[in-house]
């Protein structure tokens, strides 16, 4: 529990230096200034980071594929020989669970987290800002990883706000939502997640109701219910992360910035009668993409 309050401290906090800091929260200095160093790689055997991309690569193809499974898939179509514990170690630190049905009782909610209803079931969504969705994925970097949360239209598919931090709280998703609703200038009637932490705490709940929004959550690993974002996902990944290895944070918002703009303005979906986004979203609003890489589109 000491260790936990470490992380209150802000070494830079003016009057009051880390030793009082640690003082009054009753917590070691010797855990705000340590840093987790990465196992060191043997011959032969990639580091924790490598792995770490190769299972989300996996997930990506597979999201019903567990430990035992991705154990076996690095083995055979990767070419790495690790053991299962420390696949189930690596899953755990990217928060990764297979998708699969579990017996009832393991689908309790928990007390602390109150969970809301799926609203989107037999609902006939027609219209811009009608509902809108987010989720939160892990990205790989060569030396480290980040998180990304990104809000989505339902309607246009368009992605309104996004955030990337190397942390995933609940302070990743309010940065999202606040440039979601910044970009479309107005909030939705609806606003569908899943029923991670982040999306339960009352920061995020209590911060949705503020705005008058109807609060909805996809029932326990039903995947499906999100199906839009985690396609997303899968296209941002492939067609860009994985491709580019971004060295750092800073280049990795810079670069899904991007796609992100091409996403909306540039790329026709066939979902949308061969639209784009942004068109979809706001009919009335010319778009002008313009290609900030001097790249051909």
């Amino acid at each position: 529990m000491k260790r936990e309050r470490a992380v209150l401290v802000e070494k830079d906090y003016p009057g009051l230096s880390v030793r009082r800091q640690c003082e009054l929260l009753d917590a070691p200095r010797s855990s705000v200034y340590y840093r987790k160093r990465e196992r060191a790689a043997k011959p032969g055997i990639p580091s924790d980071t490598e792995i770490c991309r190769m299972i989300d690569e996996i997930v990506m193809i597979d999201p019903t594929a567990g430990s035992r499974r991705t154990t076996d898939v690095l083995r055979i179509h990767f070419g790495v020989g690790i053991n299962r514990k420390r696949v189930i170690r690596l899953r755990r630190q990217m928060g990764v669970e297979a998708i699969y049905c579990r017996p009832k009782k393991t689908s309790l909610a928990n007390a602390a987290h109150r969970k809301y209803p799926y609203l989107l079931r037999d609902l006939k969504i027609e219209r811009p800002d009608q509902v809108w969705c987010a989720d939160i994925t892990y990205i790989p970097m060569p030396h480290g990883h980040a998180y990304l949360c990104a809000v989505m239209d339902w309607y246009s598919r368009r992605v309104l706000g996004w955030a990337v931090s190397n942390t995933m709280d609940v302070g990743l998703c309010l940065a999202a939502l606040e440039m979601a609703v910044a970009t479309a200038g107005c909030v939705p009637d609806i606003f569908n997640t899943d029923q991670g932490s982040q999306f339960t705490s009352e920061e995020w709940t209590g911060g949705l109701k503020g705005l008058g929004i109807r609060i909805s959550m996809d029932g326990r690993r039903r995947w499906l219910d999100n199906v839009f974002i985690e396609r997303l996902w899968r296209s941002l990944k492939y067609e860009d992360v994985y491709v580019r290895e971004y060295a750092d944070v800073m280049a990795l918002e810079a670069g899904i910035g991007h796609w992100f703009e091409r996403y909306n303005t540039w790329r026709p979906h066939q979902a949308l009668g061969k639209r784009l986004p942004a068109l979809v979203h706001r009919p009335d609003q010319p778009v002008h993409w313009v290609n900030p890489r001097g790249e051909a589109a």
